[in-house]
């Protein structure tokens, strides 16, 4: 039987994360996140309908400002080498510097399960992968 795509709901996430066995939560904005070891992941709707699916990867260390040449360094072989996730550099207002990881799936006509959870888990899977190699650093 074949399903038929839907338009990306915040609904359709949290059932995917919960067939997985997945812990998570909804913060005070709305968005749903999770706690993986060495990062923090959450699943942004963006675009006009919210039809972007952004698996958005939080490593854990914290670097100084001091260390931002490296960290592109390291972030640009990472997104020669690899396909997922986009990695990038992020200075936070309180001067906090994190590499970033990025997946991103855009259902504008839709999603079925199936791919929802395949996105879902290559960005997790993808994103502890970063993480373990930028707490190496």
């Amino acid at each position: 039987m074949s399903v038929l795509p839907k338009p990306l709901s915040h609904e359709m996430i949290v059932e995917a994360l919960d067939a997985r066995g997945f812990a998570h939560f909804v913060d005070a904005d709305g968005d749903i996140g999770g706690n993986w070891p060495d990062c923090l992941i959450y699943f942004f709707r963006l675009g006009r309908d919210q039809e972007v699916l952004q698996v958005r990867a939080l490593t854990r260390t914290v670097f100084s400002t001091d260390d931002v040449p490296r960290l592109y360094a390291f972030c640009n072989a990472w997104n020669h080498d690899r396909l997922w996730p986009k990695a990038y550099v992020h200075t936070a207002d309180d001067g906090a510097v994190r590499v970033v990881g990025e997946v991103a799936g855009d259902w504008e006509h839709g999603v079925t399960p199936e791919q929802l959870d395949q996105v879902l888990i290559c960005g997790i899977a993808t994103g502890c992968e970063l993480a373990d190699a930028v707490a190496d650093l």
